[in-house]
């Protein structure tokens, strides 16, 4: 794995994000890349993530040399793989990105792989996947029991407080809510802001729906 570079003056650093797919941390080096991190963590069908896992070299027409190192990884249970940049605009790397994107699609395409270039997020789901992040971690599943008690709360589509105050103290339920909604035990709109009154659903298609729910507080290192 390629280290991120620290970039002098900006307003980003390299950091890790701890991911609930694999229990293990990634690198991660910058904004945009840790909001794609955050929507591939709670991909059911994701298996594995890594940050820079490769670099890439090869030679133009004249013979001379180039190189890339896509920014993330990621494996899925069907055994394909997608690698990635994570650009915070379209134009991001400028001419070198343009000159690379054939080169890894088809160096991808050899190998069985996807390479893509990742959309940055839409303001309202970023802040949504970040505030439900903070509550990814196993223990924010409170109590025994409690976990099963949300679930059977939300049965039926119904405001989010209302929902959690059928179960008991919210300061003890709401981080239980947000961690189903986080691993789609339970689904929300991802296009609106989480409050107290965004309508809340049972899971649907299956045990985890987490492509279905919203996106939190701090969502950065070992939560």
């Amino acid at each position: 794995m390629s280290a991120f570079p620290v970039v002098p003056g900006q307003r980003w650093g390299p950091g890790r994000w701890w991911s609930a797919t694999t229990g293990r941390h990634v690198a991660c080096g910058s904004a945009a890349m840790r909001a794609q991190l955050m929507v591939l963590d709670r991909d059911p069908e994701v298996v594995g993530l890594a940050g820079r896992p490769v670099r890439l070299l090869w030679r133009d027409g004249r013979g001379k040399v180039y190189s890339w190192v896509p920014q993330l990884f990621a494996r899925y249970s069907d055994g394909t793989a997608l690698l990635a940049d994570c650009p915070s605009r379209p134009e991001a790397g400028g001419q070198r990105a343009r000159r690379a994107v054939p080169v890894l699609e088809a160096a991808c395409a050899q190998a069985g792989f996807r390479y893509r270039r990742l959309e940055p997020l839409q303001k309202v789901e970023a802040a949504n996947l970040k505030w439900l992040a903070g509550y990814r971690h196993p223990r924010n599943q409170g109590r025994p029991g409690l976990a099963a008690a949300v679930r059977e709360a939300f049965a039926r589509p119904r405001p989010l407080i209302e929902g959690t105050e059928a179960v008991g103290d919210p300061i003890e339920v709401l981080p239980a809510v947000f961690h189903a909604l986080w691993h789609g035990h339970l689904t929300a709109p991802v296009d609106v802001p989480l409050n107290a009154h965004v309508l809340i659903n049972p899971a649907t298609g299956g045990a985890d729906g987490r492509r279905d729910s919203t996106g939190g507080p701090d969502s950065e290192g070992g939560q």
